[in-house]
């Protein structure tokens, strides 16, 4: 009897060094361990994105896109001829997300940034020339806070006229790439080099073809925060004077863009000034510069009546931005910075911050200013309600992509196991 309990006891320790044997074959160290508490763990179930902006528990979609709408993975070609182009609307944070572009991604080749310089240099691997077009980068090489109307027309030369002519001809004047292949369509604008096509329509990009992509990249703010912290900025003496619009081929006349002040700035202005100018560029300035302004006539306000113009230039600003590559929102940084990543396959370094203390959350304004403010800026508060929906679409969008494809490698790394422990336990049984 004590004969037969010796051998239960011998078997069972056997048994238990089988198991370790085989824990440590499949899952070597103490990995699966690890994993499995951090499963276990109540910081698992934690958002990293949650809470540091004002994301509602529960988002409701209100507008209907489509996943293509929504899908949002570029194949850019940083060691090629692509270019991502950053429209940068002022008082909209786009000089943190600027630095963030030269300073903070993960790079084969980083940018150089001397001290000093506000300009870095952010050269493709192995080539002297830039992937990144923006104000820290090329400098306002279109102009002082260049306008959707302008960036479409004037990169392409500009960036062409330092290349060889070879590539002229198979240049895509497109806002996006939505699918993963590189023959996938590119989203065009009116002016596509691809033809005359209407701002809903694609321009196709052959396997074979050999041109340069352009990706279109903005950041939107609230508007009535967007509108306050500019007010405070020209109160400091901002003009933007060297801004072009330039518009079918020119700049507007005095006469069709007449100027709010009489000096060199408009340094010192109350906000009932700032309000009270009918040609302040600050209104609706985010649907400005996102929209086709050639649609419209330009600045000659006389080609149309105003509710159509009104109409024209926000459906073509949301438009054009539901088309472009990427766009984040001030109000989300982290959200803003998990879709630039899984847009364009690039990593930062170090997560953004969101900001909540700024000039403009600093100016106390009363009810009634606000919705002064909210009236006259009314096609950008259409304009950003369409926005956010669609961000915070994409996003949920994404994250479920993320989810679906963590547990399909889950379910393939569990298939995996299950295969190893038969083979294992057939290994055993033969030799047994």
């Amino acid at each position: 009897m004590e004969d037969r309990s010796h051998k239960v006891l011998l078997a069972l320790v056997m048994l238990f060094l089988f198991a370790v044997i085989v824990l440590q074959y499949v899952c070597p160290g103490t990995e699966c361990q690890l994993l499995r508490l951090r499963a276990l763990s109540p910081a698992a179930a934690d958002d990293p994105y949650r809470a540091e902006d004002e994301t509602p528990s529960r988002f409701v979609p209100r507008f209907n896109f489509s996943d293509d709408d929504l899908l949002r993975r570029v194949d850019f070609n940083i060691k090629g001829d692509d270019l991502i182009v950053f429209l940068h609307i002022q008082k909209t944070g786009g000089t943190t997300f600027g630095r963030h572009l030269v300073r903070n991604i993960q790079l084969e080749q980083p940018c150089e940034c001397r001290a000093g310089q506000k300009k870095c240099t952010c050269h493709r691997p192995g080539k002297r020339e830039t992937w990144l077009f923006s104000r820290f980068s090329t400098g306002w090489s279109c102009g002082l806070h260049a306008d959707w109307t302008e960036l479409t027309n004037c990169v392409p030369s500009v960036v062409d006229s330092k290349k060889e002519v070879r590539l002229r001809p198979s240049r895509s004047w497109c806002t996006g790439q939505v699918l993963p292949s590189r023959s996938s369509a590119h989203l065009g604008s009116k002016n596509a080099a691809c033809g005359e096509v209407p701002s809903s329509s694609s321009c196709i990009i052959s396997p074979s073809s050999t041109g340069r992509n352009f990706y279109y990249i903005t950041i939107l703010r609230d508007p009535v925060s967007r509108y306050l912290s500019e007010w405070r900025h020209v109160q400091r003496g901002a003009t933007w004077k060297a801004s072009l619009h330039v518009c079918d081929g020119r700049s507007p006349t005095t006469e069709e863009l007449p100027s709010c002040y009489t000096g060199d700035d408009w340094s010192g202005c109350s906000l009932q000034e700032f309000m009270d100018c009918p040609y302040n560029l600050a209104n609706n300035r985010q649907v400005r510069m996102l929209s086709d302004l050639s649609l419209v006539g330009c600045y000659n306000l006389s080609v149309m009546p105003e509710e159509q113009r009104n109409k024209v230039l926000l459906d073509s600003a949301k438009e054009n931005l539901k088309r472009m590559a990427f766009f984040g929102l001030t109000e989300f940084q982290r959200k803003t910075q998990y879709l630039f990543e899984k847009t364009f396959s690039m990593n930062f370094i170090s997560p953004f911050t969101q900001y909540n203390s700024t000039r403009a959350s600093s100016v106390e304004i009363d009810k009634q200013t606000q919705q002064r403010i909210e009236a006259l800026n009314f096609l950008d508060m259409e304009l950003y309600d369409y926005a956010k929906d669609l961000f915070l679409q994409r996003y949920q969008y994404m994250r479920q992509k993320e989810h679906q494809e963590a547990r399909r490698k889950r379910q393939e790394q569990r298939k995996i196991l299950r295969a190893k422990q038969v083979h294992l336990r057939e290994q055993g049984e033969n030799s047994s």
